[in-house]
């Protein structure tokens, strides 16, 4: 499948390029992408062009659906929609650069991601998953944000960038539900 571009209001979605690679280089070597998420951390440059290239190959076959956020232009972060099977399901992940945190953009993304891969002349799924480590209380705000149902903790089940293993929240979008802000029952 060719890429998707998703816009919205202030940002535009499309895939990584080559040229992106020293800015994801850059962003990736906040210490709490590598904490919270599977980035390998220390984040050295030729990981930047091998997710570039990833990304590419992930399009074409339809297994991760990967975009570059860009505000005005510049990169921001990342977004995807990860584990893309025949079983009409995906796990939405994201990260935001430290500085263009606390925006609004992960939500912003987010629903044009959401309304894309729910949406019956795209993906037509009908579960999204949201994960993050347990005490990554900014991804699991946006979750709710986003109409996420908690469904609990996963014990050691999260790998991040460093190797280590941590507890998991998880939580679940069905195509059906609303998505009004939910209430969940951690403390956040």
């Amino acid at each position: 499948m060719l890429p998707v571009v998703l816009r919205t209001a202030r940002l535009e979605l499309s895939a990584p390029t080559a040229s992106d690679a020293q800015a994801i280089h850059d962003a990736c070597q906040d210490p709490a992408i590598g904490h919270f998420t599977t980035v390998p951390s220390p984040y050295l440059r030729r990981y930047a062009d091998e997710f570039v290239a990833q990304t590419a190959e992930h399009w074409d076959d339809l297994s991760h659906a990967t975009w570059a956020i860009r505000r005005d232009g510049a990169l921001s972060g990342m977004i995807g929609l990860h584990h893309l099977q025949e079983t009409g399901s995906a796990e939405l992940g994201f990260w935001v650069a430290a500085p263009e945190r606390g925006r609004g953009i992960v939500r912003e993304a987010s629903e044009a991601v959401i309304d894309w891969g729910f949406a019956t002349d795209a993906l037509e799924l009908v579960r999204l998953e949201w994960r993050a480590a347990v005490g990554n209380t900014a991804s699991a705000r946006a979750a709710k944000a986003l109409g996420f149902r908690f469904e609990g903790t996963l014990r050691q089940a999260l790998r991040n960038g460093h190797g280590e293993r941590s507890d998991g929240w998880i939580a679940s979008l069905l195509a059906t539900d609303d998505r009004t802000p939910q209430e969940w029952p951690i403390a956040l």
